[in-house]
């Protein structure tokens, strides 16, 4: 399925991803500073899971959302300097600042909202993928959650109406390894979130969530099953987030040195660049033009 991506397909994505790095980078350099209300969780690290769905989603197509969700909202086309207003509070926000950086939604792109309720989004999502499976317009709804949320009562609830009523829903979890400060090795009974699925009787894959073309390529499977009427997916997707649970979070429970290696080592970024470019026809000159266009937002 990948090999269908043009090289302008690929730049469009290293842009998402980009975008979402220096934005992530940036509002943590902005709270240092003690401008930014209320809390941030930044999504650094994990840019290539919100990219490779969100750019196989149609405007018409919903996105639920969780509490580390500027990732998803750029990935799903909100524009990034109501964004970060929305973030600082002001009225030209997204969401006239009534919302922060927990609560951002765009209607106007599907965006439905990232979420501070954990476990909040998947009744949300099974309601949009209803919405779309009654009007019969091939639309589809995503809910993004984490390790944490995977073990809530309200996404449980979820999983088994969207397959019940064979809704065209895809679920994402992102599992970084860690539900705040507890390890998801001791937090969720089973190895992998994806395993859980078969109980619900809906297929389940796991993705190394660094990898844009596997995470392009599984939810393109899933997504042609939901709009084709043959229901609900569910994906687990491995990655690792750079920053703390929340900007403030002396991260003591995370090995020395880890976030380092990681940058260092599994960098989605990083990865996507060296293979489009040895493999896809993509130039160093490109992706330059790409960071200058980002530097200048």
């Amino acid at each position: 399925m990948t090999q269908a991506l043009s090289v302008e397909d690929l730049l469009d994505a290293y842009k998402t991803m980009k975008t979402i790095r220096e934005f992530e980078d940036r509002v943590s350099v902005e709270f240092a500073k003690g401008s930014i209300p209320g809390f941030v969780h930044l999504y650094a690290g994990e840019e290539a899971s919100a990219t490779g769905v969100g750019m196989q989603l149609r405007t018409d197509d919903k996105l639920a959302s969780n509490h580390r969700g500027h990732g998803h909202c750029i990935a799903k086309g909100v524009e990034v300097k109501g964004m970060m207003a929305e973030i600082y509070g002001k009225s030209t926000g997204t969401c006239k600042g009534k919302g922060g950086s927990m609560h951002i939604a765009d209607l106007d792109t599907g965006m439905m909202g990232a979420n501070g309720i954990v476990g909040g989004g998947p009744p949300l999502a099974c309601g949009a993928a209803l919405a779309a499976k009654q009007k019969g317009t091939g639309g589809l709804a995503v809910v993004f959650c984490g390790d944490g949320a995977s073990n809530q009562g309200t996404t449980f609830e979820g999983m088994n109406l969207a397959t019940v009523w064979k809704l065209p829903l895809v679920f994402i979890f992102e599992n970084n390894g860690y539900g705040e400060a507890t390890g998801s090795d001791y937090a969720v009974s089973c190895e992998n979130i994806a395993d859980r699925a078969p109980g619900f009787g809906m297929p389940g894959k796991i993705v190394d969530g660094h990898d844009f073309f596997a995470v392009y390529e599984a939810f393109s499977e899933a997504a042609e099953r939901a709009r084709s009427g043959g229901g609900p997916t569910l994906i687990e997707h491995k990655v690792d987030r750079f920053y703390g649970h929340f900007e403030g979070d002396n991260q003591n429970y995370r090995p020395k040195d880890e976030v380092k290696r990681l940058r260092d080592e599994i960098c989605c970024i990083k990865r996507f660049s060296a293979r489009v470019t040895s493999e896809h026809g993509v130039t160093q000159d490109q992706l330059a033009e790409i960071d200058g266009e980002i530097a200048q937002l």
